[in-house]
This record gives structure tokens, C-alpha cells and sequence, in this order.
């Protein structure tokens, strides 16, 4: 299949089958350049990342796992440089197209896996989400999108940045397709029953543009209807710029960490925002970095405090839906730190978190996002495929 939108990462195109009978036998997907694929390099959208690197010899857990359910593989995405991105503007391998807002950045670090998806190239994707690269373009291309539980997802073969906030996440257009690549990936089926409990993030809501939380109020509730009790509270009592400063502090050094020997040995190329990323990582001092683990300690209880079994929580994914392409530093740096105060969850207390499409500001897409307990990503997409079936 043609990839007309820049989905797809510069040379041959990779095509594995999945195993014959198996349960997605009827699905394509597409892996983020962030996960190996054996006898492909992986490029980790720098084009100085594969110098010197052996090329992979097995495929990562998730791709191995998608083929062994049966789907085949049809190409590597291109990612947001090492994956320090959340817009989707790659200065090597250029920014892919999103259909669904043209104009607009698709969203990142896993921009071409949600473009590709989002265009019907595929049906299904692999991303990775750290601090928000499945979530964010999941808003952006109105799409099914998860961040599962951290540590439930086995990620071997999949290229590291911060591994206390990494996970393996994946996309769909549909929920029927989403519930059956969730139950391949997680390892179970997916239930019937749901969660019987509803809290509305009212600090979310009240920080989203006003128009994201009008166009997202009619499925908050379809989803208060579904669950059949709700209740409104506040996610982050100390305030949500708060929780997004304690990931900033967290997030970047560990980044430094994982690459600097590289950034030692190789001098490589970076565009600027990402080379600033990786400078602002190595220079977080000692004593913000402990203020930041006490703040993470704070999240999680408080996320657990308010998702107890069977309760989950309903936010906007993104304050906004996608900004324009190839806009300046200066007004994007302000819209990554507002995206960054509604993700920052999720690197802080690694609960699972799915994206449902569907809302729209002025015709662009934009996603509400369902929390629940650690563990219960599978109840999740029982969530979303209940709202789809009506």
C-alpha cells in the first residue's frame, strides 16, 4: 500500500506475515521505528541512532507477539527523534500527515504509527507513550489509543528513554479492532462487566480549552450513563502544573542518562529542541530530582485513593486538538507544557489509560481519556467497546 502521507520511515518497506490462523490473521500493523524488527535496523528517528549498531537479529516482544496473533507487519513509523517529542515533526524523516486534521501535526513521538492508522493504511500500530506518545496523537488523529499499566507490557526489543515512565501502547480506528488487539497484546479477554464507578477530573476540564470540554461533555455522559454512578473531583490537588513539573524533573534526566554515553561516543545530529531536552536532563539538580520522587509518591496515592476496584476516571487527553504544522519555538514550547499537565500521570503513577475518540473542535478530533486501577487495562477497552456499541 502506498504511503502518500510520510507515515512510513525513508527506504524499503518491510512486510512480515503473521502466523496463519491466528486470531488478528485478518489485521495489518505497523511498528514505531522504536521497536526491533529482525534484519532492520532500527532507526529511532535520528539517522545517526543506527552507526555503529548491530542490526537486530529478533523481533521485539510486541512485534513478535502481534505476528504470533496473526496480523502482519507492513512497515517501521517514523517517531519523534529517540522519542523526546510530542508533536510529531521529525527534522530527518519530516512530519506525517494526519488526515483527520490536515494541516496539524498528528502528534508524538509515535506520529507515524497514529498517521498511518488514522489514514486506513494499517488497522492496527505500535507506539510507545513516556509522556504522552500514544495519548496525545490518539487525540490529535481520533483514534483508540492505549497507555497500559506500566511494567505490564514487556518491552524487550524495544528502544529505551526513560524507563520508569516507558511503555508499549498501540492504536485502532475502531473499537472492535481495539478490543481485539488489546486482548493479543495484554494476554486476556476482554470482559463484559464494567467498572461500576465514575469520577469527572473537574481540574482537567477547567484547564482544557472551553471548547474541548463542551465538545467532550455529551460522551462524559453516555459514559456516567454506561458506568451508572458519578461523581466529580479533583485529580491533583496540588495542581496540575505541579505533577507535570515533578515528570519534567524525572523524565529528562533519565533520558540524559540512556543517551549520553551515545551523545559522548558519537557527537550525533539533533534538532534543537531535542538536543536542548537532553542539555535541560543533565543539569537537573539533585535536589529537584528528590522533590520530584516525593511528588511522584504523592500521585500515586492520590491515584490510587481515587481509583479504587472497579471506579475509573474521566479526563480530556489533550487541552486542545492539533496545532498547526511547522509553527515556531516559541508558541509550541507553552503548548507541550499544557499537554504535559494533563499526562503527567501517567509517567508519575503508571495507571493504565485509554483514549476514546469521537469529540471534534471545529472539525478537529479531539480524545477523553479513561483511567483506571493499575491493572485493569482490559476492563478499559471493555469501557470504550460498550460506548462504541451504543
Amino acid at each position: 500500500m502506498s504511503d502518500d502521507i510520510g507515515a512510513f520511515v525513508p527506504g524499503p518497506r518491510v512486510r512480515i506475515e503473521g502466523r496463519a490462523g491466528g486470531p488478528l490473521s485478518d489485521l495489518t500493523f505497523a511498528a514505531k521505528d522504536l521497536f526491533d524488527v529482525a534484519g532492520v535496523p532500527t532507526g529511532g528517528g535520528n539517522h545517526d541512532w543506527p552507526t555503529g549498531r548491530p542490526i537486530p537479529t529478533r523481533h521485539s516482544w510486541a512485534v513478535q507477539t502481534l505476528l504470533d496473533a496473526g496480523a502482519a507487519l507492513i512497515g517501521k513509523t517514523v517517531t519523534d527523534e529517540v522519542s523526546l517529542g510530542i508533536l510529531g515533526e521529525n527534522a530527518f524523516d519530516g512530519t506525517p500527515k494526519n488526515v483527520r486534521a490536515p494541516g496539524r501535526v498528528p502528534g508524538g513521538s509515535s506520529s507515524g504509527s497514529a498517521a498511518a492508522v488514522a489514514a486506513g493504511l494499517c488497522d492496527t500500530a505500535l507506539g510507545t507513550d513516556t509522556g504522552g506518545s500514544v495519548r496525545v496523537p490518539s487525540s490529535f488523529c481520533g483514534l483508540y489509543g492505549i497507555r497500559p499499566t506500566h511494567g505490564r507490557i514487556d518491552t524487550t526489543g524495544m528502544m529505551p528513554q526513560a524507563p520508569t515512565s516507558d511503555t508499549t501502547g498501540w492504536f485502532a480506528r475502531d473499537a472492535a479492532t481495539f478490543a481485539k488487539v488489546s486482548a493479543a497484546m495484554l494476554g486476556e479477554p476482554i470482559p463484559r462487566a464494567l467498572p461500576t464507578r465514575l469520577v469527572i477530573a473537574v481540574d482537567t476540564f477547567g484547564f482544557a480549552d472551553a471548547g474541548v470540554a463542551q465538545a467532550l461533555r455529551p460522551t462524559v455522559t453516555r459514559l456516567a450513563e454506561l458506568v451508572g454512578h458519578s461523581r466529580e473531583d479533583i485529580m491533583a490537588p496540588q495542581g496540575l502544573s505541579t505533577w507535570a513539573m515533578a515528570q519534567r524533573s524525572l523524565q529528562p534526566v533519565e533520558a540524559w542518562n540512556t543517551f549520553k554515553t551515545w551523545l559522548d561516543e558519537r557527537n550525533p545530529r539533533f534538532a534543537f529542541s531535542v538536543a536542548r531536552a537532553l542539555v535541560q536532563g543533565s543539569m537537573v539538580s539533585a535536589a529537584d530530582q528528590r522533590w520530584a520522587s516525593l511528588m511522584r509518591q504523592e500521585a500515586r496515592g492520590r491515584m490510587a485513593h481515587l481509583l479504587p476496584e472497579g471506579t475509573i476516571l474521566c479526563l480530556p487527553t489533550t487541552p486542545f486538538p492539533a496545532p498547526p504544522v511547522g509553527q515556531k519555538l516559541s508558541v509550541l514550547d507553552p503548548l507541550r507544557d499544557r499537554i504535559t499537565c494533563l499526562c503527567a500521570q501517567g509517567g508519575l503513577a503508571g495507571h493504565p489509560q485509554v483514549s476514546l475518540p469521537g469529540a471534534t473542535v471545529d472539525g478537529l478530533p479531539v480524545g477523553l481519556s479513561i483511567i483506571g486501577p493499575r491493572g485493569s487495562d482490559a476492563s478499559l477497552v471493555a469501557v470504550a467497546r460498550a460506548l462504541a456499541e451504543g
